[in-house]
């Protein structure tokens, strides 16, 4: 029993020693090197992309520049897969996570929260040859969505966001067949092959959307319908409860100041910062 005791007792000194090391360990990383590194998107327009030279752009490359110039340091980006960048166990790769990820049950076991900075409306997007006015229009046709992303949660019916204030889900559409693709665009780029080809419909963020709409592809919104409106979130690692405190005052003082509505109306023309 006393060799028990020991254990526990050793045990206990470990585990507040390890916790105790964690504590402030990616804010004190961040300002002990004066730069930061964010993981995003690559390909998803106008949210964050590569432009012509090669050079990251979007709302979310914005945010997150304006986030490391309130703290005063540099910034790098790195573009994991989605599942990487949503699941956490990042080992130090990256400090924050700005990618409008959707706060859902599942993915407040493996990372933080910092702060909600937009919100978003999924809409329905069919082409221009459909002839569908709602959603039930829809019903047992061919539907695209990205993979491992909420519009692939709310075609499967497992949509569970975890935030106050959002109202229940309501399924109304019931697929044919589902088809999930790696790139929020791909989706896109069947469904502009004409009508029931390959999709009879995509469910997308209203500003991915928009964003197709606007360099050419023959596709419309269903007007009225929207699937659901989401939170995003910047993530981070559960690691450092300063760093994330931190960053979250950051994101509440942008909120407050007009910056968030600033950014959301110049690249997606509309203010998108208020719930």
């Amino acid at each position: 029993m006393r060799k028990l005791l020991t254990w526990l007792a050793l045990g206990a000194v470990a585990m507040t020693l390890s916790t105790q090391a964690q504590a402030g360990a990616t804010l004190d990383r961040v300002m002990e090197k004066k730069a930061m590194v964010v993981a995003t998107n690559s390909g998803w327009p106008p949210q964050s992309y590569l432009d012509d030279s090669n050079q990251m752009v979007g709302f979310d490359i914005d945010v997150s520049r304006e986030i490391a110039k309130r703290l005063g340091v540099e910034i790098g980006f790195e573009t994991p897969d989605w599942a990487t960048l949503t699941g956490g166990r990042w080992q130090g790769r990256y400090d924050l996570g700005v990618g409008s990820v959707t706060p859902t049950k599942p993915r407040a076991q493996v990372i933080d929260f910092v702060g909600v900075y937009y919100y978003s409306p999924y809409v329905y997007v069919v082409h221009n040859d459909n002839t569908a006015k709602t959603v039930t229009d829809l019903n047992g046709k061919v539907i695209g969505v990205e993979t491992a992303t909420t519009s692939e949660d709310f075609i499967n019916r497992r949509l569970e966001i975890d935030a106050p204030g959002v109202p229940p889900i309501e399924y109304k559409l019931e697929p044919g067949e589902v088809r999930t693709f790696a790139d929020s665009m791909l989706p896109f780029d069947d469904l502009r092959l004409g009508d029931g080809i390959r999709l009879s419909a995509v469910i997308a963020p209203e500003q991915t959307a928009r964003n197709a709409i606007k360099n050419g592809y023959p596709v419309r919104v269903l007007e009225g319908e929207y699937a659901f409106r989401e939170p995003l979130v910047v993530i981070a690692e559960k690691v450092d409860p300063d760093w994330t405190a931190k960053v979250g005052g950051i994101i509440a003082e942008m909120k407050k100041d007009g910056t968030l509505a600033t950014l959301t109306t110049k690249w997606y023309g509309k203010d998108y910062s208020a719930d």
